[in-house]
């Protein structure tokens, strides 16, 4: 199984903490070159020290909030003036704030919706030309589970996963003539930041411990667990590889066997 990226370039976004950095590494041990891309500079900085170079691979950092469409568009535009071709885009940016959809502001909905989907779309385009003159992209999104089975509590993110998910099967039917995939990787409750502030908040409205929510939450899942960002990472290593060639346009859930649908 050919796993092996050398020559490749990987741009992982949200990749200073959680499984954006577990992405990083991971790309990196397979040989990839990377391009952090997230808001944090000293976080970046720190993940990058961690990225594997045995390899000869040469690492970058970018700096943008992805809450502002036009600043990651120019941001990463500028970068790719000085002749970088990326070949693995890695779309992956924090979820919009819990609550039920009938509560949200218009607002809520626009600014996730360009967050996620028109930042996505921005780097894709930006990335495109270099991708099709390589023979060979890879367009991997960092989604949820949701867009097989909505969340409860979770109405804004619910829905701009699953405008980010159509989209992304409309491009793999338009992109694969020119080996260029893209897949979904849907995770389940993996131990990050944002998973234990969906435990606190889950636990101050039942009236729980945070452990004790904890508990309920694994005993939903078939595997007892919660998973860890590196079994994530896993799957995205794969579908970044040329192991993967001919997988496109699907939605892999990483969710220990939570999700109960098809």
């Amino acid at each position: 199984m050919n796993l092996n990226l050398k020559g490749k370039c990987a741009l992982v976004c949200g990749s200073s903490q959680g499984m954006g950095k577990a992405i990083a590494l991971q790309l990196a041990q397979q040989g990839a070159n990377i391009v952090l891309f997230a808001r944090n500079k000293d976080s970046l900085e720190k993940v990058k020290q961690e990225l594997d170079t045995n390899q000869g691979q040469h690492h970058d950092i970018l700096i943008a909030d992805f809450s502002n469409a036009e600043q990651v568009k120019n941001i990463l535009g500028n970068y790719l003036t000085s002749g970088v071709v990326i070949e693995i885009l890695i779309n992956n940016t924090g979820g919009p704030a819990p609550g039920p959809a009938n509560s949200a502001l218009s607002d809520d909905f626009l600014s996730a919706f360009n967050q996620h989907l028109i930042c996505n779309h921005e780097m894709m385009k930006l990335l495109l030309h270099g991708m099709k003159q390589s023979n060979y992209g890879r367009i991997i999104n960092v989604i949820s589970t949701s867009v097989k089975q909505p969340l409860i509590g979770l109405g804004v993110s619910n829905t701009i996963r699953g405008a980010v998910a159509s989209w992304a099967k409309t491009l793999a039917n338009e992109l694969g003539q020119f080996n260029i995939t893209v897949n979904n990787v849907l995770p389940g409750a993996t131990n990050t930041l944002r998973l234990d502030a969906i435990i606190k908040n889950k636990a101050a409205k039942k009236g729980l411990s945070i452990e004790d929510m904890a508990t309920e939450e694994k005993s939903i899942i078939p595997m007892q667990r919660f998973g860890e960002p590196e079994e994530f990472a896993d799957a995205v290593g794969f579908l970044a590889s040329p192991a993967a060639g001919y997988i496109t346009g699907i939605n892999l859930p990483v969710d220990g066997g939570r999700t109960s649908c098809l």
